[in-house]
């Protein structure tokens, strides 16, 4: 078994894989464990920044800029304007007491992550021919500007309507 350990991460790829999914789950983690909300958004802005690497991984190169340009960038900016934009009562959240159900819920954790790394180390993955496309962002932007433009266009409608009814809910607030 440790043998599998030291074959997996003597490869470069396979550990640049485990350094992305574990940026990908401990934002993940953080995000739903930390309790400002400013700390909470950084850690998304993680997930969201190596699931990107993730994509160019899998050799989706527009996928992986689309998920760092549009989710690591402008959502987690839109995000942090809306933090700042709304009232906050200066109230600290209460400190939680470790529970017996937290407990359990460490163990199962444990548990399933032990027979799930057991069950990845019996199995026998077969090597299988990849043909990824000859220009995968050519072909993304001839489908969306010809077969798919009427889509693509209420979508950007959509989220313009959006963006306007935001603001005008933001300056409600403010009066």
């Amino acid at each position: 078994m440790i043998s599998n350990l030291v074959a997996f991460f003597s490869n470069g790829e396979s550990l640049m894989f485990f350094l992305l999914a574990l940026g990908t789950i401990t934002g993940v983690v953080l995000m739903n464990s930390l309790t400002k909300v400013i700390h909470m958004v950084v850690a998304l802005a993680l997930t969201f920044i190596s699931l990107g690497g993730l994509f160019i991984m899998l050799q989706a190169e527009f996928v992986a800029m689309v998920q760092v340009l549009v989710y690591g960038g402008a959502i987690t900016i839109l995000m942090i304007f809306g933090i700042m934009m709304t009232k906050h009562d200066g109230e600290e959240p209460q400190e939680e007491k470790t529970t017996p159900q937290q407990y359990t819920l460490l163990g199962g954790s444990v548990a399933l992550f032990g027979i799930l790394f057991y069950a990845i180390q019996k199995a026998e993955f077969v090597p299988a021919a990849f043909n990824p496309g000859v220009d995968n962002t050519k072909e993304i932007g001839l489908q969306m500007y010809t077969m798919h433009v009427i889509p693509f266009e209420i979508i950007s409608l959509l989220l313009t309507v959006a963006f306007i009814g935001a603001i005008v809910l933001a300056k409600k607030e403010e009066e």
